[in-house]
């Protein structure tokens, strides 16, 4: 239903003053809404002193909130090898599964993956659900989403963690649809509110000015993706084990999809991949031009590092999109993370600032990242870089 004003109005402008979308006006001391810009945001209701404006919400049938238990991780794999990013989700699920003194559970898709099991037991898993089908040996959205439904529909999980992934964010949207529960996508940060019982999703909003904590209060089960080493793995506990659960009720409708993979092309990486380096020597607009990336790449080869770029970067065509560090890149955590040419816009600071030691070069003294940064060099990146790399050959060898 759309907003809606009442007798109570008097034209006194209080409403059209809190709406960002410009989208009320007052016409002979009357609220107007235009329909066409309003996006029923709600912040012209509280701000209403003569509680003239409505917004009427019909709300579904809420669900049973007993009769959902447990935490479940969507264990991501490739190449029948589940992924770091579900052993992040599997530390931040042991947490809330205690709390909520609940089992932790791992559901793991694909072919062959059977002999992972014993990884997630390790990493703090006590069951894990394995759908072992040839089909499934490569990611398709459509039957991972149904598939998956099912099994949420059959055990009926509390919570369900998946990875801010391109697996992730083309999944779970569709199992929230499906499942008519609500989703919290990109989250930093995961907890249990200890007078509801309710999954505190927060994640960074605005640009990552602001963070936002979402509840979905009426609907099960509450539904997060969380970005790639942002939580904390769980030391291996090799004496850990489980119970593994074998879904054979899967038949050709669960497995049908109207798309077909044509083929697969592996990026090949001339340092290390750059979510799972321990060093990462990042570039901007600082550097100027593509082939000066070629001097980051003799510095992350010297320290066993990958390369990242920022999004002025990764925009002007100088480096692909999957080294782009940043709030629509990756979200990255190594030891050192050295930021050449970089400014530090809050868009590149949500992807790496929980980095263990940040350095960072830049001629501009006032540059934003220096404000995070653990060391900093005032200086040339062309003269800088150079000399750095020089100098931890020589360190190096030694």
């Amino acid at each position: 239903m759309p907003l809606m004003v009442n007798e109570k109005c008097i034209g006194c402008k209080l409403c059209e003053k809190a709406c960002p979308f410009d989208a009320i006006h007052v016409v002979e001391k009357l609220a107007v809404v235009d329909l066409d810009k309003c996006t029923l945001c709600g912040a012209c209701v509280p701000a209403c002193k003569f509680d003239a404006l409505k917004i009427d919400v019909k709300r579904r049938g809420a669900a049973n909130k007993d009769d959902f238990k447990g935490v479940w991780v969507f264990a991501e794999q490739k190449k029948g090898k589940v992924q770091s990013v579900a052993f992040e989700l599997l530390g931040a699920g042991r947490k809330l599964a205690d709390v909520r003194k609940s089992e932790l559970c791992a559901v793991l898709l694909g072919k062959d993956v059977t002999g992972e099991t014993a990884r997630l037991f390790h990493k703090g898993a006590d069951k894990v659900y394995v759908v072992d089908r040839p089909e499934l040996e490569n990611f398709l959205d459509e039957p991972y989403a149904k598939i998956l439904d099912k099994l949420v529909k059959k055990y009926k999980p509390e919570i369900l963690l998946a990875g801010a992934s391109t697996i992730g964010r083309a999944l779970i949207p569709r199992v929230a649809i499906l499942s008519n529960t609500g989703l919290t996508a990109d989250c930093t940060g995961l907890d249990i509110d200890p007078a509801t019982g309710n999954l505190l999703q927060t994640r960074p909003a605005f640009g990552g000015n602001i963070m936002a904590t979402i509840l979905t209060d009426l609907h099960r089960p509450q539904m997060a993706t969380v970005r790639h080493k942002v939580m904390k793995e769980l030391a291996p506990d090799t004496s850990r084990t489980g119970q593994v659960i074998d879904v054979t009720d899967i038949d050709a409708a669960d497995l049908s999809s109207r798309t077909k993979i044509a083929n697969i092309v592996d990026e090949l990486e001339k340092t290390v991949n750059l979510t799972e380096a321990d060093v990462i020597v990042s570039g901007g607009r600082g550097l100027r031009a593509p082939e000066n990336f070629k001097m980051l790449e003799e510095l992350a080869l010297v320290v066993g590092g990958a390369v990242g770029a920022s999004r002025a970067a990764v925009d002007s065509g100088w480096m692909p999109y999957s080294h782009q560090v940043g709030q629509t890149g990756k979200t990255v955590c190594p030891k050192v993370y050295i930021a050449c040419g970089i400014s530090g816009a809050i868009q590149h600071l949500v992807g790496m600032q929980s980095s263990d030691v940040i350095i960072a070069i830049n001629k501009d003294p006032d540059a934003p990242i220096f404000s995070v940064a653990n060391y900093g060099i005032v200086g040339d990146v062309f003269e800088v870089v150079p000399q750095l790399t020089t100098k931890l050959k020589e360190v190096l060898k030694k």
